[in-house]
């Protein structure tokens, strides 16, 4: 198959499992591994496209998202909203610096991790998605400081491949009192910055390794994932709000586990 084929499979993927706490890091990876592509510039192409699945976030909420930004000199209720999202990407932040080197040299040369912490994720998803609290808090966009805090120390398990970002958080959000429906949108509220950082460290690290002759393909799957992203995100949210999180946990423990029997058998 040619770069462009590969570059839209890895973009449907991309597309399909951001923001459903399926953890697109192992999906991509897996996906990368099945499709026997070679390390170096697939490693940067599978995080550069997620640069698309941000984009579908700010497009689905430019209008919340413009509201609280312009209402951050006078509006209370959108500084509250503000700090929120930055408190809880901050340990993302330190995590990401302290543990980068051991995460993409380690952890993520081993799909026997990934397809581990799919299944575990799973069960983890399925039993909290019928024994959370009560949840206490409805808004996404009125979280307080330390309910915001505690769900981004939640995502520093995503650092984790397979863990899943979206998962991470939103599983922290719900066992904190979080609604179901708001910890999903908390949840991409929260990938704009970490996405966007995990971009920008991927792009200048790798710099070298890109050039014009990639852009081409580069941005056919970026187009992909934006597409898919915005109708996966419209999805999700009435899917969790009428059936909750099962569908995805029980995904993440059947490819887990035929991840493992694959790697088993080779």
């Amino acid at each position: 198959m040619s770069d462009w084929i590969y570059a839209i499979i890895l973009g449907v993927v991309e597309g399909l499992t951001e923001f459903v706490p399926v953890s697109s890091t192992g999906h991509l990876l897996l996906a990368k591994e099945l499709l026997g592509l070679p390390d170096g510039f697939w490693d940067t192409f599978v995080v550069l496209i997620q640069l698309g699945a941000i984009l579908a976030v700010v497009a689905l909420y430019f209008a919340k998202l413009w509201k609280a930004l312009t209402g951050l000199p006078t509006d209370p209720a959108a500084r509250r909203f503000a700090f929120s999202v930055l408190v809880a990407f901050l340990p993302a932040v330190f995590a990401g610096l302290a543990f980068h080197d051991v995460v993409k040299k380690v952890l993520f040369a081993s799909p026997q991790v990934i397809c581990i912490s799919l299944v575990v994720g799973g069960i983890a998803l399925l039993a909290v998605d019928r024994y959370a609290p009560r949840p206490r808090q409805r808004d996404a966009t009125q979280l307080g400081w330390l309910t915001a805090l505690g769900v981004g120390i939640f995502q520093c398990l995503a650092l984790v491949p397979g863990v899943s970002r979206s998962g991470a958080t939103i599983v922290g959000s719900m066992l904190l009192g979080v609604e179901k429906r708001a910890a999903a949108e908390f949840s991409f509220f929260l990938a704009i910055p970490t996405m966007a950082a995990a971009f920008a460290l991927d792009a200048w690290e790798n710099r070298k390794a890109i050039d014009l002759n990639h852009a081409g393909v580069i941005g056919l799957g970026f187009a992909v994932s934006f597409v898919v992203a915005v109708v996966v995100i419209r999805w999700m949210l009435d899917v969790v709000s009428k059936r909750g999180f099962a569908l995805f946990a029980w995904w993440r423990i059947v490819v887990g586990a035929a991840g493992l029997a694959w790697l088993a058998m080779r």
